[in-house]
């Protein structure tokens, strides 16, 4: 049996006739730019999270890129720095660094592996404008501390959620906690779309607006440009497929939580450590993350049994050649290093077949001998 870690055509052909009344309704209309799909999505998303306002863009890059930008304190060439995990994908520290700022990075707490907010209030400085939490796996950063820790030195909070649709830390939805968030769309996503896409949320009309304007040039209106901005627009057919998969997304999400369970049940008498759930977090499961020193020797066991794993991700933002000079003298990573050494995920979708999963299951029990 060979099982791929994800196979995004199996969805869409669960879905395959819905799709089409999307993208048929967009074609029959002609308009495919900043138009009613889009204006809808924006407007089911931002109910869905509980939040006022939502503004699609082109990636979830440039959703954190301009959610940044909105946000008024970063001024280019000032010198201003933005703190953030030093475990992620590098786009986040890529979004901080388009934004005009400079990320500075703080190591991970052991267990969670989101960012260590113990370790945040040592990294402020007078040049700090902003933290960004990176929701990692779709779990949740300790939200509460941070936002005691942004009220404190007067910081703004800008959630990077691009894997956090869905998920909730005591009882609100992540990307609902912060001045403003960023989703991503990327077809991996628990919602992706057939390409890219992203969105900025926030309970800021004026952060809202300002990022409307920003996507489009910096156009006020049609042919005035009030500001620098760029070309960042999330397409009327994205719109139309993502306001569907959105219905389908609270379903989906807790069909991962009980592929999950029947994982963590089926791993608890193994010497492996799987990543916890946050306390008080309802977590989409995004990613089935699992932890070993051993994580070669096992990933190449479960490849010998046709299991497709990855790593996410194998190099801590620090140590990434584009990002090594945003690094302090002297700055260590310890926990982010060790992590990145030792994680890997299991395939984990809901399309994945009950007999798939019992295969990974006996892959990996069989690898310790259980």
């Amino acid at each position: 049996m060979n099982i791929p870690f994800l196979q995004l055509k199996r969805e869409s052909a669960s879905c395959g006739p819905e799709l089409e009344r999307a993208l048929s309704r967009v074609v029959k209309s002609g308009w495919y730019v900043l138009g009613p799909e889009l204006e809808a999505l924006e407007s089911e998303f931002a109910a869905y999270l509980k939040i006022p306002f939502a503004a699609g863009v082109g990636s979830g890059t440039d959703a954190l890129t301009l959610a940044l930008e909105a946000s008024g304190v970063i001024e280019r060439d000032k010198s201003h720095e933005v703190i953030t995990s030093a475990l992620s994908a590098a786009f986040s520290a890529l979004a901080i660094w388009r934004a005009g700022a400079i990320p500075r990075f703080v190591d991970v707490d052991s267990s969670t592996l989101q960012i260590d907010p113990t370790q945040i209030e040592s990294s402020v400085g007078e040049q700090t404008r902003a933290i960004v939490p990176v929701h990692l796996y779709g779990q949740s950063c300790d939200l509460q501390r941070i936002d005691d820790l942004a009220g404190k030195y007067q910081l703004l909070v800008i959630e990077d959620a691009c894997q956090a649709h869905g998920s909730r830390f005591n009882g609100a939805a992540l990307g609902t906690w912060g001045h403003a968030a960023a989703f991503s769309f990327y077809p991996t996503k628990n919602l992706g779309a057939l390409g890219d896409g992203g969105m900025v949320v926030t309970h800021e009309e004026e952060i809202w607006r300002r990022v409307k304007k920003l996507r489009h040039g910096g156009q006020d209106r049609t042919g005035h440009h009030e500001m620098l901005g760029c070309n960042s627009r999330l397409d009327e057919l994205q719109a139309a497929v993502l306001r569907f998969k959105l219905k389908l997304l609270e379903s989906r999400n807790e069909t991962r939580r009980q592929m999950a369970a029947r994982y963590d049940e089926a791993f608890a008498d193994l010497d492996l450590t799987v990543l916890p759930a946050t306390p008080d977090l309802v977590t989409n499961r995004h990613l089935y993350v699992v932890r070993t020193p051993r994580r070669e020797e096992l990933r190449g066991h479960l490849a010998e049994h046709g299991v497709e794993t990855l790593v996410h991700y194998p190099i801590p933002l620090p140590c990434q050649p584009a990002l090594q000079r945003f690094v302090l003298p002297g700055q260590r990573f310890p926990m982010a290093e060790k992590a990145a050494s030792e994680v890997f995920s299991l395939p984990l979708y809901p399309e994945l077949t009950e007999a798939e999963q019992q295969h990974v299951i006996l892959a990996v029990r069989r690898f310790f001998k259980k």
